[in-house]
């Protein structure tokens, strides 16, 4: 007690009613959504592969040759000559409104999306976009559809509000149609209606794949005679180096069903931490809404900057030097699995984006085989990590866009070595279960 009998800030601070000095149960504070909560398999394996010996083709990372250095300190010239004191200062909910205007200018132009800056919501990444998603749309129990494989992220912020995801296969086209229709139909028998699909619709994180125009055109209008959402996450549309630039689904969608997400971490940095949505009024409201009471606004110096990079045209020129370098960086990758992987090895030769994905003999388990890797100093992702399900278990994701042409290929020959001998053993345990431990 203190002086006249009062408790003593020590004491207010550490009682404990009934027990004095009680270690904090954690566990019983935090709430049913936090403990749904799981670590990104990807996050954590980032911090086993930072000596310098060790060669990843795991991580999602753009090419530091990727960013445009000279010009973003251009932009930043810029701002602190025209706009540093509001760069300085809190900002909008929604987003710079400079901004927002030339990104739904160029939304229009290059992608063919009808959209005004009302349409449009900057947010802190896409990852808090698709998190934005999950706090709008999801309760406890309410189902939602994906592709499988699928981007682990998504996984993580959906399943974080007790959802169920029913996974549709892809195959060349990007998702499996028949499969999707038949699946819908056994929902609805059961009156379940799903409440969006979430898809990377071009150069699929984590297979490379991309769903092709009729493909996009035949899932809106399946989302309409089921009445769900399309989410389309567009992280890689501006990075396809071969063929065509392929449409967004947004492009196609004139009754507010699809709400589009895209991102400048992967042409500009992704240390920014920027990205947009584009969908109706009353979502872009509602995540507004959200988002005052999540972080208030985004960085609002980095919006500048990005303001000023696709203004000058900084945007469109450093995309084709991108596209140039990413392309390469694949045929590299490509050229050594042709020469080290062994000839059951199958992967997907993708045209864009930053990866691609690998399929092993049924009798190597990429999961049991990861400490192998880890000890030859390489690593990958492990292909069950993208299914709902955790099935899938002889497939790994391959990123190419991040390290040298050196590293890439003595990384895929380290692999390929670890593979080989993950095979040997495995038939190895096959011959003796046939013929018994004698090996008679």
């Amino acid at each position: 007690m203190g002086k006249g009998g009062q408790t003593t800030k020590y004491h207010l601070l550490n009682y404990t009613p009934g027990v004095i000095g009680m270690v904090v149960n954690y566990d019983r504070l935090f709430s049913s959504r936090s403990k749904l909560l799981k670590s990104s398999e990807i996050r954590e394996l980032l911090k086993l592969t930072q000596s310098g010996d060790f060669i990843s083709l795991a991580g999602g990372l753009p090419n530091p040759q990727a960013f445009p250095v000279d010009a973003i300190h251009e932009c930043i010239e810029k701002v602190f000559k025209n706009n540093i004191n509001n760069a300085l200062q809190y900002g909008t909910t929604e987003g710079l409104p400079m901004l927002r205007s030339v990104l739904s200018d160029r939304m229009r132009k290059e992608k063919k999306i009808d959209c005004t800056p009302y349409d449009l919501l900057i947010t802190s990444g896409a990852q808090q976009a698709i998190s934005f998603v999950a706090f709008n749309f999801l309760d406890m129990g309410d189902t939602f559809i994906t592709s499988a494989p699928t981007y682990l992220g998504a996984l993580q912020a959906f399943q974080a509000f007790g959802a169920n995801c029913e996974s549709i296969p892809i195959d060349h086209s990007g998702i499996n149609m028949d499969s999707l229709r038949r699946n819908l139909k056994r929902l609805n028998r059961t009156g379940v209606i799903p409440k969006f699909l979430y898809t990377v619709a071009t150069c699929q994180n984590p297979s490379g794949e991309s769903i092709p125009v009729e493909h996009r055109k035949e899932l809106l209008e399946i989302a309409s005679d089921y009445d769900f959402l399309i989410i389309e996450d567009d992280p890689y549309g501006d990075l396809i180096f071969d063929g065509e630039q392929i449409p967004p689904i947004k492009s196609f969608d004139t009754k507010g069903r699809v709400i589009y997400i895209s991102t400048f971490s992967k042409i500009l940095a992704p240390g920014f931490r920027l990205a947009w949505v584009v969908a109706s009024e009353d979502i872009i409201t509602k995540f507004a809404q959200t988002k005052q009471s999540m972080d208030l606004c985004s960085n609002v110096f980095t919006q500048y900057v990005a303001y000023e990079y696709v203004k000058g045209g900084y945007l469109d020129k450093q995309v084709e030097t991108i596209r140039v370098l990413y392309k390469h960086k694949r045929d590299v990758m490509i050229e050594a699995l042709q020469q080290y992987f062994p000839k059951d090895a199958k992967w997907t030769v993708p045209n864009g984006g930053m990866f691609l994905w690998v399929t092993l003999p049924k009798s190597v388990n990429t999961r049991h085989m990861f400490k192998r890797a880890l000890a030859q100093k390489v690593a990958y992702v492990i292909g069950d990590t993208f299914y709902p399900d955790g099935s899938n278990s002889n497939s790994m994701r391959l990123n190419f866009s991040y390290s040298d042409d050196d590293v890439i290929r003595e990384g895929i020959k380290r692999l390929g070595e670890v593979i080989k001998e993950e095979m040997t053993i495995g038939l190895e345990f096959d011959r003796k279960a046939y013929y018994g431990a004698s090996g008679v």
